[in-house]
């Protein structure tokens, strides 16, 4: 009996602990809805977000219900501990519709709505942004809950992303869409300045209405700016879960560099593009694949990963042409030159961007089977390409040219916005006959030609170092040959003038040539340069001036043997690099009747040597 009795009464006990409890429970919940609580509430929610939460305006709650809702105005939400200081976001009035716990969820929202909104998103160079939920430093940032509908209209949004590179001042829109057959897709708006320019975008993706962690969340984009269109499709393996990511891109537009307005990354000057390629993100690796970007005439197509788990991302690549002209790259293919750089200028004006040197490393293999520098084509060209702390280094760099052998070593000190350059250039075995492959008969001069080029610039392109440089050019032809006509021609006299009316193909030998050039502040002036021909001995001097690329270049031509009636004049070379021409200086000329012809062999093996 006593037994039965004390369980009697802890039953009463329970039950009515049960009903006190329900008691509290309604009377809490009657006290939020009428306004009471508020500031242990918003301490609450600030605590669990991790951030400072204000509500200037009014916070209604509503508990009695299947799906619990919070309306609040004038809300602002601060910045997490790990950025600045300063406001994440300042709403006008949100409302949170919060999803009754199931056993496949226990906590979802079931609709977002936010008026009057402005966001200000940041993130800095080493990847801390103030929309993580947790701090990065510490581990893998917590997934966010799932948000089965949202509303934001015309949102003013501020991004500032040092890591992507990234600056967008714009208005904002998302909404589900309506869609009778079906749960409504959600769509994204957004128009404003991004990185300066104005640009537009629109992501749809699967309704959130449906969406699960246990499968792929999909979507499409498109980005307009500065001429340029982004487009593509892709899945996340979790919604809103940015850390493994896959999607195709396809982009074009006038020039490749305005894709940095689109996505932050700076590439060189081209005209008209294609750019196509996979996309792959696993945490802090992004694996570009099947890359090919096509621009005039030129391609170049292959692999790169980005490494971002340290300040200073890492890029290795490995990338591979069929053919690539440097006159696809620069200002004047993209037609932004206003008409100031010289339309036939041999050596690229392409601009590198010493900042992006400076942000990070790189490891780059590069093939091509053909790469145009103005007239002249290398093949089989093979480079590696290494970026450490702002200095870029290509070692080695080879190629065939013209039947030889190229070699170079280009370091480039990018520590300062006005980069230094070293290059020592080697160049062995190169024919000569393949310049005049348009000749008829026998090439107009044949032999075997070394080259050495050793020179210090400065510039962010080919042709401002170039233009700037400080060293020497040295060429020297050991033995080969020439037309009669062409060697006789720099004596300008009767006989040669009668080989050149005759177009006569006969050849005399080249005993040796040899061409020495010092160069300062980018005007090459010669130092030696002698072709010693069987008849005549020619001599030049001048000076070619790699700021405008113009020759002024003079030649003469001394008889070994006698000559009737010859006008001692020099040969003028004058034009460009490309487009050279040839005249007499009358004003220095002297006709005699006969020449005897004084010149003789020079030592070649000790001016060769």
């Amino acid at each position: 009996m006593n037994r039965s009795l004390v369980i009697r009464r802890g039953l009463k006990w329970m039950v009515g602990a049960f009903f006190s409890l329900i008691i509290v429970v309604v009377v809490l919940a009657a006290a939020l809805n009428a306004g009471y609580f508020r500031g242990p509430l918003v301490r609450l929610l600030a605590a669990r977000a991790g951030r400072q939460i204000d509500v200037a305006g009014s916070l209604q709650t509503h508990v009695f219900s299947l799906n619990p809702e919070v309306i609040a105005e004038r809300v602002s939400i601060g910045n997490p501990p790990w950025t600045p200081s300063g406001v994440t976001a300042e709403i006008g009035k949100i409302t949170l519709v919060f999803a009754t716990p199931s056993l496949s969820h226990w906590f979802s929202i079931e609709r977002i709505e936010m008026e009057a909104a402005t966001l200000h998103f940041l993130r800095d160079s080493a990847g801390h942004a103030n929309w993580q939920r947790t701090d990065p430093d510490k581990g893998v940032d917590a997934p966010l809950p799932l948000v089965r509908s949202l509303s934001l209209t015309n949102a003013h949004v501020v991004l500032a992303d040092a890591l992507r590179h990234l600056q967008f001042d714009g208005s904002v829109s998302v909404q589900d869409l309506k869609n009778a057959e079906g749960p409504r897709p959600l769509r994204i708006d957004g128009v404003g300045q991004l990185n300066g320019r104005a640009a537009s975008f629109e992501i749809i993706s699967d309704p959130l209405a449906t969406m699960s962690l246990d499968r792929p969340y999909h979507f499409t984009f498109a980005e307009r700016s500065s001429g340029s269109r982004l487009t593509g499709h892709g899945s996340l393996s979790q919604p809103f879960t940015f850390d493994v990511l896959d999607t195709t891109f396809a982009a074009e537009g006038a020039d490749l560099k305005d894709i940095y307005f689109l996505t932050g990354v700076t590439l060189v000057n081209t005209g008209s593009y294609r750019l196509s390629g996979r996309l792959a993100r696993r945490g802090t690796n992004t694996m570009f694949s099947d890359l090919l970007v096509t621009f005039g005439q030129s391609d170049v197509r292959g692999t790169l990963s980005i490494e971002t788990s340290s300040a200073r991302p890492k890029l290795d690549a490995r990338l591979d042409s069929r053919v690539l002209r440097l006159a696809d790259l620069g200002l004047h293919a993209a037609g932004r030159d206003s008409g100031t750089s010289e339309s036939g200028l041999l050596l690229s004006d392409a601009m590198l961007n010493p900042g992006g040197l400076r942000r990070g490393e790189a490891l780059v293999n590069f093939q091509a089977r053909r790469v145009d520098v103005g007239r002249v084509s290398l093949h089989t060209v093979a480079a590696q390409m290494t970026i450490d702390h702002g200095v870029l280094v290509v070692a080695p760099l080879s190629a065939d040219v013209l039947e030889g052998k190229l070699n170079a070593h280009l370091k480039l000190d990018s520590r300062t916005d006005d980069p230094v350059a070293d290059l020592d250039l080697k160049i062995t075995d190169l024919q000569l006959a393949q310049l005049d492959q348009n000749a008829v008969g026998p090439p107009r001069i044949e032999g075997l030609l070394r080259v050495r080029v050793t020179v210090t610039g400065h510039g962010s392109s080919l042709h401002q170092v170039a233009a700037s440089a400080n060293g020497s050019v040295t060429a020297v032809l050991p033995r080969g040959t020439i037309r009669t006509s062409l060697a006789e021609l720099t004596g300008i006299d009767l006989r040669g003038l009668g080989l050149s009316l005759a177009k006569s193909r006969q050849q005399t030998i080249v005993r040796c040539a040899v061409a020495r050039f010092q160069e300062r502040s980018g005007t090459l002036t010669v130092q030696t340069l002698i072709v010693d021909t069987e008849p005549i001995l020619i001599t030049g001097g001048g000076q070619i001036h790699l700021d405008s690329e113009t020759l002024d270049l003079a030649f003469r031509g001394h008889p070994k043997s006698l000559r009737i009636l010859r006008l001692r004049s020099p040969l003028l070379v004058r034009g460009t690099l490309l487009h050279p021409s040839i005249s007499i200086h009358g004003n220095h000329s002297v006709l005699v009747l006969i020449d005897p012809g004084p010149a003789k062999d020079v030592d070649c093996a000790s001016l060769v040597d």
